[in-house]
């Protein structure tokens, strides 16, 4: 067996590899600079009557920065295993590559990704983020999804940190519902939750079965034996397989940091927005152009609202009953007048602030919370398709909507770049038990360099695919299925010891994280 850990490196390959880390270094080096200047210069403005927001700041974000570490060596060594296990890199060089391309996939993300998941939680949870629930909330899921990678990780299980942290999440919304019991709060949002688990259940199919036919096709097009031939000792393949492999571990690390680098991303936007609602409530991007242009698609959208429940009692307490429509998904006579009437108070305290970035600290949370829940409401009405909107009408209406989530669901570059250097550090670790589990244990033969590439191109298009739609998909699912389909369409056999390992540890992921976080949750509203 080739000795994988520890091959012969040349002198000459010693200095790239020093220079790579030197460089990788700066980078981490000049990111966490620009983090803390700006996070002084949006922290500066605030003036919080003790240290106590700040330090439970720096608590939260170190433990939603961790998960994103441990995310790193848990997932992206899949990414690495290929270009490791046929000797194309050297270990330590890979993992630096692998490291900086999951950077840049990380700070050219979208952000759709991150608030796709954070909808998972329950609503009131959400717009209560600063008190002792959604601390609570915050501090059980990210806990319960790290124990549970590093425990899959110690026993070198390719679990899935996507799997993990969705699992937790439904965890605290089923414990909330129980503690609350029969008063109207929310749990989990099930509709959500099976459009994310859908992606998460049909990426190892596709893998699988898209992986093994790439193969056939590349048997079919390629000949060229080198390409299906296993590594040899510590022998590198010729130069242009290793390119194929550089390029595909390239593109992998890349989709892998703009799809699962942005889990953090909410999570760290839902601590900004708890422990410093003055500062991150609101994005202070918004110029004051901007603001006149929401201010005027909102009195559009409070008029088409109008002509579809004229009429109506307006009722008592609009923001309750609108909340009660996005917490129960059921419209009432009351739901549209209630949305009109949040829509406009919205609008006239906007215009009485002048801008979204300059509304008094007093009323931030309050107008952030608004808006929430009236793009919220939206959305619901564009999926339920109730009431039956003109086109026009619909188109002011999702105009409405994007304004408001361009105001509420932000992610600041810094936080980006923070994400990226957690990610990219957590790579360089961790990463030799799951690479052993990729290259030998999956199929009865040894990995050959053209079951790598189709693997990881499947897994590189199927990721991008996803980041696209908004979808959070498992790298690890994805390749080590694309690893397995590979085995079956060459009929190199599988081993099922290790396959059922995988299952078993895919299965478990769920049920063992919601019971994790669930009681993690009820444990924290004890304490807090």
């Amino acid at each position: 067996m080739p000795d994988l850990m520890f091959p012969q490196t040349s002198t000459v390959s010693v200095r790239a590899r020093s220079a790579s880390l030197a460089i990788f270094l700066l980078i981490v080096a000049v990111g966490v600079s620009y983090v803390a200047f700006h996070l002084a210069i949006d922290l500066e403005p605030v003036r919080e009557s003790s240290a106590f927001p700040y330090v439970l700041l720096g608590f939260a974000m170190l433990i939603a920065l961790g998960f994103e570490f441990v995310n790193g060596f848990h997932d992206t060594a899949n990414a690495v295993a290929t270009v490791i296990y046929t000797h194309s890199l050297t270990p330590n060089l890979a993992v630096l590559w692998s490291g900086a391309w999951n950077f840049g996939g990380v700070l050219v993300s979208s952000g759709a990704v991150a608030f796709g998941i954070i909808q998972l939680l329950p609503v009131e949870l959400i717009l209560q983020v600063g008190g002792h629930a959604g601390f609570a909330m915050v501090f059980a899921l990210l806990i319960a999804a790290i124990a549970w990678n590093l425990a899959t990780w110690y026993f070198g299980l390719p679990s899935s940190s996507s799997h993990t942290l969705i699992g937790s999440i439904i965890g605290v919304g089923l414990m909330n519902q129980l503690m609350r019991g029969p008063t109207g709060t929310s749990g989990v949002d099930w509709g959500q939750a099976v459009g994310v688990g859908k992606s998460l259940v049909f990426s190892p199919i596709v893998g699988f079965l898209l992986a093994g036919l790439l193969l056939l096709v590349l048997k079919a097009v390629v000949r060229i034996p080198a390409l299906y031939a296993e590594p040899v000792g510590n022998k590198p393949p010729p130069l242009w397989i290793r390119s194929l492999l550089i390029l595909t571990c390239t593109g992998v690390s890349f989709a892998h940091g703009s799809n699962d680098g942005q889990k953090g991303m909410g999570l760290i936007m839902l601590i900004l927005i708890g422990t410093v609602p003055t500062a991150y409530a609101l994005n202070k991007a918004v110029t004051p152009e901007q603001t006149q242009a929401f201010v005027t698609v909102a009195h559009q959208a409070s008029a088409v609202l109008g002509r579809y429940a004229p009429g109506a009692p307006v009722p008592a307490n609009p923001r309750v009953e609108v909340e009660a429509y996005v917490r129960s998904r059921q419209m009432t006579p009351a739901t549209l007048p209630a949305v009109k009437q949040l829509t406009d108070t919205v609008a006239r305290q906007i215009t009485a602030a002048g801008s979204i970035g300059t509304v008094p600290p007093s009323l931030v949370d309050n107008v952030r919370n608004s808006m929430y829940l009236v793009s919220e409401a939206f959305s619901l009405m564009e999926k339920s398709k109730q009431p039956a909107f003109a086109a026009d009408d619909r188109a002011v209406i999702e105009n409405c909507m994007e304004q408001l989530n361009y105001a509420t669901k932000f992610i600041p570059t810094w936080v980006k770049v923070a994400v990226a250097i957690a990610l990219g550090l957590g790579t360089m670790v961790g990463w030799k038990r799951i690479v052993v589990t990729v290259g030998e244990k999956i199929g009865k033969q040894h990995l050959t360099y053209g079951q790598g590439a189709s693997a990881e191109v499947v897994a590189m298009l199927t990721i991008g695919a996803a980041d696209a739609y908004g979808l959070p998909v498992s790298t690890t699912h994805v390749l080590t299925s694309g690893v397995a389909g590979t085995m079956a369409a060459n009929g190199s056999g599988l081993q099922w010891n290790t396959l059922q390992s995988l299952l078993l540890a895919w299965v478990l992921t769920l049920p063992a994280s919601i019971a994790l976080a669930a009681a993690l949750y009820w444990l924290f509203r004890v304490i807090f």
